[in-house]
């Protein structure tokens, strides 16, 4: 069962693998450039998620390309260990910088109105940020589980 829909080395893989830079990216930017970020710890922490994630899926873009230039197989038991550790350790992380993000962001605008208030803060671009986390981790997600049965058929 090597076949696996989005594993390293794939078409479909590096698909994933764009799709996470292009949604890190943007949210980074996103976040980056909102007046008022700096302000919250959550905010602060989605960035660097997001900037790890689009440095190990920018890798592993990169790897891809080649693999699939030259023909190669990725497809062997240690490099399948390091991807799916690394992918599954950056989803747990990028869902709870994410959730926290989003969080803040429903409490600065929702439950107690801070937005309406003081109209220079960037929310609009927070939720835009958030939306574009989310997107990013999804796909992060699917190459974790594509990593893991990829995995576990390599076992037996």
């Amino acid at each position: 069962m090597k076949d696996v829909p989005g594993s390293p080395g794939t078409p479909g893989g590096l698909a994933l693998r764009a799709s996470q830079c292009v949604c890190s990216l943007a949210s980074l930017v996103v976040m980056a450039t909102a007046l008022g970020s700096s302000s919250y710890p959550a905010f602060f922490f989605l960035g660097v998620s997001m900037f790890l994630e689009l440095l190990w899926s920018f890798i592993l873009l990169c790897v891809d390309v080649h693999s699939l230039k030259n023909k190669k197989d990725l497809h062997r038991h240690g490099l399948v260990l390091i991807f799916m550790t690394v992918d599954w350790i950056l989803a747990i992380g990028s869902s709870a910088t994410a959730s926290s993000a989003a969080a803040v962001t429903i409490f600065l605008e929702r439950d107690i109105k801070f937005c309406r208030v003081y109209q220079h803060i960037s929310c609009s671009q927070f939720k835009a940020s958030v939306i574009l986390a989310f997107m990013a981790w999804s796909f992060l997600a699917a190459s974790a589980i594509s990593n893991f049965f990829l995995f576990v058929s390599l076992v037996h």
